[in-house]
């Protein structure tokens, strides 16, 4: 039994599967976000304070989430392509320098290295398809590679990296691990510690059931200095504050990523949902998503005319599932879910089915009902 259902009262007759594009907001952040509002209109920014406080409660709530030493760590940015571009711009780099990413990654994972062409530092792309992906990648690995930036669930294929072994290989190499997260934070246990990473990214619209224009940036310490800053502003200065004071410096901490004033109206909403997170837990929603992901890929293996595209190893997925059928193109077929209000993505050759931790087996069951119906006619 799902005791979180009343958190998600969407519309009857709506099967949402796609949180790894958008997810719905919690009902607690819909009703945050209008008590935020509420409050703007009556009183303005009177309890400002207050609103800080709720910025601190959402930055310990990340630091939990991703298992940081400290919130010091954590940047709020506007996305993960920001964090992206912070890690690098601010790098310094030589000509020749490589950086070694997959043939699968997300635009923002691969155009923001491929922009470093002009200062010569050359790009790898490796293929993750084989048993091993993990050893593709560290092989890859030579004299003048600097960096490896991977996504942790790669968006169209759903397939999951051993993100402990690839940090353990980075680390022996003298390598910099980079992680675009935005596929496992919220859905799986993530922790940056074990996986020994550098630098770690996510939004918070997707796994983590919060609004877009708010995410997540990891600067391990030792690295924060050495990210040459490209944005300044009054919330980035060790001061933040003292408007009056003439001398200054960077925070000392991560906010010295944080340019200018916090998006508090999106701290409302992620801190809500984050509260859900946690009350559930990470370990308790990885094994309900995985259930839901096990039910999807059974129930689709007996579709005559189906062709999974995701792994099948419950070890290699998190919450994406990726299939295609025979007698349909991907645009008719996306085309009709849509028409029954299937709500999911058009992704990696196939369709796109992404559940979360609370979505109703009733939903997965009519969405397969519809997809057996299709597959006859």
């Amino acid at each position: 039994m799902n005791n979180h259902a009343d958190e998600f009262p969407l519309t009857p007759g709506l099967h949402y599967l796609n949180h790894a594009a958008v997810a719905p907001w919690p009902r607690r952040a819909a009703q945050a976000v209008a008590a935020f509002a509420e409050q703007n209109m009556q009183t303005g920014a009177r309890d400002y304070p207050i609103w800080l406080q709720v910025e601190q409660r959402l930055r310990n709530r990340l630091r939990r989430l991703l298992n940081a030493p400290s919130s010091d760590d954590l940047a709020l940015v506007k996305n993960t392509s920001e964090a992206l571009s912070f890690v690098a711009f601010g790098l310094d780099w030589n000509p020749g320098d490589q950086v070694i990413i997959s043939d699968e990654e997300f635009p923002s994972n691969r155009v923001v290295w491929e922009a470093l062409a002009p200062r010569g530092v050359e790009v790898i792309e490796v293929s993750l398809l084989g048993p091993d992906p993990e050893q593709n990648l560290l092989a890859a690995v030579g004299p003048r590679t600097r960096l490896l930036s991977i996504s942790a669930v790669q968006y169209a294929s759903g397939l999951r990296l051993d993100l402990e072994r690839l940090g353990m290989g980075c680390e022996r190499r003298g390598v910099l691990f980079c992680i675009d997260a935005i596929q496992q934070l919220g859905a799986l246990p993530f922790d940056v510690q074990t996986s020994r990473c550098a630098f770690a990214m996510a939004d918070g619209h997707k796994w983590m059931l919060g609004p877009e224009g708010l995410g997540v940036f990891y600067c391990r310490q030792d690295l924060r200095e050495q990210l040459r800053l490209h944005e300044y502003g009054w919330h980035m200065l060790e001061h933040a504050g003292d408007y009056d004071r003439r001398d200054w410096q960077p925070a000392r901490s991560s906010r010295r990523f944080e340019c200018g004033s916090p998006n508090l109206l999106g701290c409302m909403a992620l801190e809500a949902s984050l509260s859900l997170l946690e009350e559930v837990g990470m370990e308790s929603v990885a094994r309900m998503l995985g259930e839901r992901v096990e039910q999807l890929q059974q129930g689709l293996r007996r579709i005559s005319g189906v062709e999974l595209l995701s792994p099948s190893d419950s070890a290699r997925r998190a919450g994406i599932l990726t299939f295609r059928m025979s007698d349909w193109s991907n645009e008719a077929l996306f085309a009709r879910l849509k028409s029954e209000q299937v709500v999911c993505a058009q992704r990696g050759g196939g369709i796109r089915f992404s559940p979360h931790f609370y979505t109703p087996t009733e939903v997965i069951e009519d969405s397969l009902a519809l997809i057996r119906s299709l597959a006859r006619g």
